[in-house]
């Protein structure tokens, strides 16, 4: 039986349904993803294994199934302190902070203080005349703008010498040809977004997306009151670290949340909270699709997937392949609307920690997966398509 938003009945009729005994095989596929101690185990067969192999210190996995969220904790938030993993155990996102980014970039858009179309220079004059002048907002947020390297250049410390970086660039590929996963790019398109909101960004990120979605865990700049609560991460040879602040590291890479905060953003993404209506718009848009590359659809951000999709086509999408090299780009013209009928996800990594979201829109289904170990992204993903195919209909 398939959740239909907004038909009451039928969601009551399902509730009631998970109380009875006797009941069908279809139903009762239904009601074992919505009780906890059947999805535990879900959850439990698909990232155990994954914990020991990778030796995980910690691990929290949320779920959440129409609007209902729940969240297991696995091991320990540090080795050192042998403190356990909490609902308020605080992991680094890595890049999937890129589509907060993403989000405030759209929000932007709506309210009219940038458009996606224009170019780099209408908000940076220092690079008027400079190839990267000439690429748009929309490249930035793409992964197109024409080849940049993955990280912000060693040599590169603050903001003025990154603008004479990008004012030396010159592209590897005519913007909007190539999809080349970089960190310099959507960070820029988050320090222009804040520009064009005459605000600071992290100021922004707090109150224009976390306060309103009632995200009240999740940082950029842990609060000393929340310190005790940040999670240490650890290399693959156990070496304890965090990530340390860079040029454009807030925008890129640089939040910090529960699994129970990233529940709630998942499902504003798929309209299962109430929040102000210009924001939901904001947060939809960023699912339009711009670029086939490989065998993804190229969002704002966001990767997406025809739905439903094998596991094999997942791992081809999210492959080294795919994340550190350069792939063919088409555009879709005009752009994709919103799908709800996609899989759509985000990895993210920093030294010490990895992460993996996923949702799909039209079954009111999402996964997130937070450790404090930056372990293999296959593995991340075959965890969540595992937990996330164990929700019966």
């Amino acid at each position: 039986m398939r959740l239909v938003r907004g038909d009451k009945r039928l969601q009551l009729g399902f509730r009631l349904g998970c109380l009875i005994a006797a009941i069908a095989a279809s139903t009762t596929n239904g009601c074992a993803a919505n009780d906890r101690p059947s999805l535990k185990s879900a959850v439990d067969a698909a990232v155990q294994p994954v914990i020991a192999k990778y030796n995980v210190a910690g691990m929290a996995v949320g779920v959440t199934i129409a609007g209902k969220r729940y969240v297991f904790n696995y091991g320990v938030a540090s080795r050192q302190s042998a403190q356990p993993v909490t609902d308020k155990t605080l992991f680094e996102l890595g890049s999937i902070s890129k589509t907060f980014t993403a989000t405030l970039a759209a929000y932007a858009q709506l309210r009219g203080n940038l458009t996606l179309s224009d170019p780099v220079s209408k908000y940076l004059p220092g690079l008027r005349g400079s190839a990267f002048g000439q690429v748009s907002l929309l490249n930035l947020g793409t992964h197109t703008p024409g080849g940049l390297p993955l990280q912000v250049p060693d040599g590169v410390h603050n903001m003025d010498q990154l603008m004479q970086y990008f004012d030396a660039w010159q592209p590897t590929y005519a913007p909007g040809t190539y999809r080349t996963y970089a960190n310099p790019s959507i960070g820029l398109l988050g320090f222009i977004t804040a520009k064009s909101m005459n605000q600071d960004f992290t100021v922004l990120m707090e109150q224009r997306v976390f306060a309103p979605l009632g995200m009240n865990n999740s940082f950029i700049n842990i609060p000393a009151g929340a310190m005790q609560n940040y999670a240490q991460g650890y290399t693959k040879d156990e070496t304890p670290i965090r990530m340390a602040a860079g040029v454009l590291s807030d925008e890129a890479y640089g939040i910090k949340a529960t699994a129970g905060d990233l529940l709630k953003f998942i499902d504003a993404n798929m309209g299962e909270i109430p929040i102000e209506p210009q924001l939901q718009r904001a947060i939809t848009a960023t699912h339009s699709g711009y670029f086939t590359a490989g065998p993804l659809t190229q969002d704002l951000i966001w990767e997406q997937y025809s739905y439903p999709v094998s596991l094999k086509t997942l791992l081809d999408g999210n492959a080294p392949e795919i994340i550190f090299g350069a792939t063919p780009a088409t555009e879709i013209h005009p752009p994709l609307p919103p799908q709800d009928n996609a899989w759509i996800n985000k990895t993210g990594s920093t030294n010490g920690f990895g992460a993996y979201v996923a949702f799909v829109p039209y079954r009111k289904i999402g996964v997130v997966i937070l450790a404090n170990k930056n372990f293999p992204i296959d593995q991340r993903v075959t965890a969540a398509y595992k937990i996330l195919t164990s929700i019966g209909d």
